[in-house]
């Protein structure tokens, strides 16, 4: 589909777009998704019709833009929230050619890489509803769209909504930018781990990680980390720590709440023991899914990490 010539056609009937080939159906959401009687249940509404005034980005693009919805697609929304944070790759799968205020005709498109090539893929804004609450991505500022409507963007990709909810991240950080990935365990972790990390941070790489557990996803351990889960890992540093140095590890959840409750967490003493310049650059106090943890309590925790570059 080419995104401008559809997007040109709609204007000049007055049109907003409607996909044939991803409609506002059952069908895009997938056969066994959700029980059958919530399937019917399901509305599709477009940005315009909920908010007066829709963006597709404001104030940047973030991770903390980023909610998780009612699909399981954290494998893939851990590999966006690491793509956030690199914008030579963003801007390779959000086009900044469209959006809300100028030509809008309610279709959008995003690039994924696939099989050794940028591959389009267009869209209509119509987003699914269950009960008024997003079965996709919500935005954590109500009016911001761009995760929504590029989580839709990649369903169509893989066939329906059904197809993202359990996946490699892997994958994902590939998708999303023709990359090369590689994968630690971390029960068996490389002896260099922590300069892996460091070395891999300062290059600009996309890393996420995983927590075992397929049969147990989305339990909630103690100590704050869920299993059968994927996050993206958004920095590490080395901080001076009582007489040495300690490395530590940041990690973010997409769900966009529930944080690690261990050494280095948000409200940890051993933050007490940081200089004030240190703590002050590192440390945001907020629950929204991100905080910081040991190499040690790392590898204990999580089970892989992957780490994509754009060359070896």
């Amino acid at each position: 589909q080419d995104f401008r010539a559809l997007r040109a056609s709609c204007l000049s009937q007055g049109l907003l777009f409607e996909d044939a080939t991803f409609p506002a159906h059952v069908s895009s959401i997938g056969p066994s998704l959700l029980p059958e009687e919530k399937l019917w249940q399901i509305q599709w509404k477009r940005p315009t019709e909920l908010r007066r005034n829709p963006h597709l980005i404001t104030d940047g693009v973030s991770r903390f833009d980023i909610m998780q919805g009612e699909i399981g697609d954290c494998w893939m929304l851990a590999a966006l929230g690491s793509l956030t944070l690199r914008k030579q790759f963003l801007e390779n799968v959000l086009p900044k050619d469209q959006g809300f205020q100028d030509d809008y005709a309610g279709i959008f498109h995003f690039r994924f890489w696939q099989y050794g090539e940028w591959v389009d893929v267009v869209i209509d804004d119509r987003l699914p509803f269950l009960n008024g609450r997003y079965l996709s991505v919500q935005p954590r500022t109500s009016n911001e769209f761009w995760p929504s409507l590029l989580e839709k963007a990649y369903a169509k990709l893989q066939g329906s909504y059904q197809n993202l909810n359990g996946g490699y991240l892997s994958d994902a950080l590939v998708d999303l930018t023709g990359g090369v990935q590689v994968q630690f365990p971390l029960k068996e972790p490389p002896p260099d781990l922590e300069e892996i990390l460091r070395a891999a941070d300062t290059s600009r790489c996309l890393m996420g990680c995983s927590t075992s557990g397929q049969s147990r996803r989305n339990i909630e351990l103690r100590n704050g980390i869920v299993q059968g889960h994927a996050y993206t890992v958004t920095g590490a540093v080395k901080v001076p720590y009582k007489n040495g140095w300690k490395h530590i590890i940041r990690i973010w959840n997409p769900w966009g709440h529930g944080e690690w409750k261990g050494p280095w967490s948000d409200n940890s003493p051993q933050w007490d023991r940081v200089e004030p310049k240190y703590r002050e650059a590192l440390l945001r106090n907020k629950d929204d899914g991100e905080f910081w943890m040991s190499c040690r309590d790392f590898q204990e925790q999580f089970s892989w990490l992957y780490i994509c570059n754009n060359t070896p």
